[in-house]
């Protein structure tokens, strides 16, 4: 029989654990899959944010979103897109249930005991199929499953936890990017416009130097250096707009740096408006990669 057998909550950063429902279960294969969820709970950060371990007749699925985990244990047979789905209903619950800064203030293991109650309701309506029938949309789950389904940990992955692997560390570097970030705001898309059209110019610029350098060899290559870096600053902020990347806000002052620089050597190839509008787009640019910050949780199930 499929079946939610066992959850718990824990803080990230310690793997401090902060409520989890009552077991009873003696079967020893399950006790043991407890023990890996035990040692994948202190190592949190060092996974993506959804992931999966299977452990013989057992699952362990977790994710975790604004410094708190949510893990589970079930039957290798129970649906994959359930099990985050039940994940999913832990975690908004206990966000509203509970303050950030209470989350980390606590010292004390299971401080959140209370939540139990929550996640023993839930599990019995996640083991009642009939009763979730009219309450989840399983096309829009297995739609976002698809679309970014949960990184699968194998055994070799838990022995480094355990073992604490500076490779395994490593390893995950890497899967950070699948990160989403918030929806494109029209402000967003005129920036991003703006940006590949300076880009554009810089670039087209920069073609007509060097054609006015094989024709004369008093010109100075420095401008279709000037121009070639100020056309990739521009694309280069329009890529950190798009995707979510380590340091994506430092990267993008730096990025407007070499706008500005660029058209300050270009002083005497440029008027001060087209300067002006140049440093200007790369300013909005700059806000408007500020202004889309990555989501704080993982996606709606819709439940």
């Amino acid at each position: 029989m499929s079946m939610v057998l066992f959850a718990s909550v824990v803080r990230v950063r310690d793997g401090l654990p902060l409520s989890a429902s009552t077991d009873y279960e003696q079967d020893k294969e399950l006790q043991e899959t407890k023990k890996h969820l035990k040692g994948l709970s202190k190592k949190l950060s060092q996974f993506p944010d959804r992931c999966t371990l299977k452990s013989g007749a057992y699952n362990v699925n977790f994710t975790s979103a604004l410094g708190v985990g949510y893990l589970m244990v079930c039957t290798a047979n129970y649906p994959n897109v359930l099990a985050f789905c039940f994940l999913d209903e832990l975690q908004k619950e206990f966000i509203v249930t509970y303050e950030t800064k209470r989350i980390n203030d606590v010292v004390r293991p299971y401080s959140f005991i209370e939540f139990d109650t929550f996640i023993q309701k839930t599990k019995q309506r996640y083991n009642s199929p009939r009763s979730l029938s009219t309450k989840i949309n399983l096309a829009d789950m297995q739609t976002e499953i698809k679309l970014r389904p949960p990184y699968q940990l194998s055994p070799e992955d838990l022995q480094a936890v355990n073992g604490f692997s500076v490779q395994a560390q490593s390893k995950y570097k890497g899967i950070a990017p699948t990160q989403m970030l918030e929806p494109v705001t029209l402000p967003g898309i005129v920036s991003c416009v703006l940006s590949v059209l300076c880009g554009g110019l810089n670039l087209l610029r920069g073609v007509h130097a060097i054609e006015s350098i094989l024709q004369n060899d008093d010109e100075d290559f420095n401008y279709v250096i000037a121009f070639f870096l100020g056309t990739a600053a521009c694309l280069y902020q329009c890529y950190l707009f798009v995707y979510f990347s380590v340091w994506r806000n430092s990267k993008s002052f730096l990025a407007f740096a070499l706008i500005c620089l660029s058209n300050m050597y270009l002083y005497e190839l440029r008027n001060m408006w087209q300067i002006l509008f140049h440093v200007a787009v790369g300013a909005f640019m700059t806000l408007q990669i500020r202004l889309r910050q990555p989501l704080g949780k993982a996606p709606d199930y819709n439940v």
